[in-house]
């Protein structure tokens, strides 16, 4: 076995020091969700709020492995974004914006934390109001969260991506709801948050992805996006976009020099991960920026917009394949439902009923979960193991 691909084996999921970084990733990840939801409260600006998010992600992480002998980067892996009622995905604001949360807002909470490179993101939905939460609203997280559920159980060795795209769609319509077009799931490695193996949220002549089987040992951020309206996004303003991804593989030599500051700055603190343009001089950013995105040296992560008046819910979680089952390391306990409607389709039951652990013989030949080790229909933050990224892949 050549040097190359020791290494690459040692740094997926067979090693246990990466599973203990994906799962320190996870736990300041969950932390910090809980963190953003206790802070959220009416009158409560946004951009604060975010700003909260991420300073707790970076210090966090920032006290793990101080010691090591080699310099381990860490920190923010995708910036906080709350995005309230029918907006999408992606609203993470600049200093400057003055947008406060209301009382009954219906929020989306996204982030994520990385350790040496290994990510774990989630996002949450949470509505801005005391006691259960009811009538379509609950329908749509319910949705949400049901098809997380079933999309948890259907990311397993031997399955491929097109059975869970399939199958969350047939869960959103149990609620009379859509699942969001343009949402993507990724496999994740070290240092990729959008890895090449894909799960689409829905399937469409317009958006065809390659098929694929999920394999022991893979890392998945599953990303589920439902709503009452159509599930078709629009970007209705590109000057709210601040959050961006560096090309990796694209270069120009930029002509300002506002914006060759700009991309020093960003290749230097952001060289991999996504990053908000919070974290850049917002004045020169503005600039700069512009520049950057001429050249296709940025990727950029738009706020989208379902209609005004329609309810959007949005559930990303992390889970690890390992050998003996799914591990779903990001996760948050939603708010009471009571929802409209119930799942009574034989086949979505079925799916629910899948155990996430693998039980193995004497052989170590893997064999599908017992009747004992069955969740429950719409299992509770125990059956769903710990700990969820998608809308992240728009644009």
């Amino acid at each position: 076995m050549s040097d190359e691909d020791r290494e690459e084996r040692e740094l997926d999921l067979t090693s246990p020091e990466v599973v203990t970084k994906y799962k320190s990733a996870a736990e300041i990840v969950n932390k910090a969700l809980q963190l953003v939801l206790s802070e959220c409260k009416p009158k409560g600006k946004i951009v604060d709020i975010c700003e909260k998010g991420d300073a707790f992600i970076r210090e966090q992480s920032g006290n793990m492995y101080k010691n090591a002998k080699k310099k381990i980067e860490r920190g923010v892996a995708f910036p906080t974004c709350i995005s309230v009622n029918n907006t999408v995905c992606h609203f993470s604001p600049l200093a400057s914006d003055e947008t406060v949360l209301e009382e009954g807002d219906m929020l989306k909470i996204d982030m994520g934390c990385h350790i040496d490179g290994f990510i774990a993101v989630v996002a949450h939905t949470h509505v801005l109001q005391q006691g259960p939460v009811t009538g379509r609203t609950a329908d749509v997280i319910a949705a949400a969260n049901t098809a997380a559920e079933v999309a948890l159980r259907l990311v397993r060795p031997g399955k491929k991506n097109k059975d869970v795209t399939d199958a969350i769609q047939k869960v959103a319509a149990a609620y009379d709801c859509k699942i969001v077009e343009g949402v993507l799931s990724h496999q994740m490695k070290r240092f990729v948050i959008d890895g090449n193996k894909v799960v689409l949220s829905v399937s469409s002549p317009e958006t065809r992805v390659d098929e694929a089987e999920f394999e022991e040992n893979e890392v998945y951020s599953i990303d589920i996006v439902t709503s009452t309206g159509e599930g078709k996004p629009k970007l209705l303003d590109e000057k709210q976009t601040t959050i961006y991804k560096r090309a990796v593989d694209r270069n120009y030599h930029l002509k300002m020099k506002a914006s060759r500051f700009i991309f020093s700055e960003i290749s230097e603190k952001f060289r991999i991960m996504p990053f908000t343009a919070r974290a850049l001089e917002e004045k020169r950013a503005r600039l700069g920026i512009v520049e950057c995105m001429n050249h296709d040296l940025l990727e950029p992560y738009p706020v989208l917009y379902e209609k005004p008046g329609d309810l959007v819910a949005h559930i990303k979680f992390t889970v690890l394949l390992m050998p003996n089952g799914s591990d779903r390391i990001t996760t948050h306990n939603l708010q009471e439902l009571q929802p409209t409607k119930t799942v009574d389709d034989p086949e979505i039951k079925g799916w629910l009923s899948l155990g996430t652990k693998t039980k193995k013989k004497g052989g170590g030949k893997k064999k599908k979960g017992k009747k004992g080790d069955k969740a429950e229909e719409l299992p509770d933050a125990e059956a769903m193991d710990t700990a969820p990224d998608g809308c992240s892949s728009q644009g």
